[in-house]
């Protein structure tokens, strides 16, 4: 499963959860991104480092443009459905895709935003396994 690359990124690592969710998924997809590549999503953390959109939802959505984007999103069928229903199914859950909505549920100074980069991952597993059926 994605989530079990997490705590080799997140806590070993000290990557944000942007960061911690690209690196698991490039190892787990074989996404062929080298480590200067991965540095593209380190302002998404923190929602953009501002309570935007969050960070382990834009990283999920890097990754499915990785899978799904052969040169151009407008020319890929498969990129927009595919995002919109990992926004859809984030939305589901926390009511919200913004860090500053989501934080509130699962963020604990202990673990930090853990919960919510390991629901990421569940629901970027699912939305790819519903799209590849």
């Amino acid at each position: 499963m994605l989530k079990d690359l997490l705590g080799k990124y997140y806590f070993e690592g000290n990557y944000n959860c942007a960061e911690s969710i690209l690196r698991a998924g490039n190892e787990y997809y074989n996404l062929g991104l080298h480590d200067r590549d991965m540095i593209m999503v380190a302002a998404y953390g923190a929602g953009i480092q501002s309570g935007n959109t969050c960070g382990a939802v834009l990283a999920g959505a890097a990754i499915l443009s990785m899978k799904y984007v052969e040169a151009k999103a407008h020319e890929s069928a498969d990129i927009r459905p595919v995002v919109v229903n990992l926004m859809r199914k984030f939305n589901q859950k926390y009511g919200s895709v913004l860090c500053k909505d989501i934080k509130p549920q699962s963020f604990k100074p202990e673990y930090r935003c853990q919960k919510t980069i390991e629901a990421a991952c569940d629901i970027l597993e699912e939305v790819i396994a519903e799209y590849e059926e």
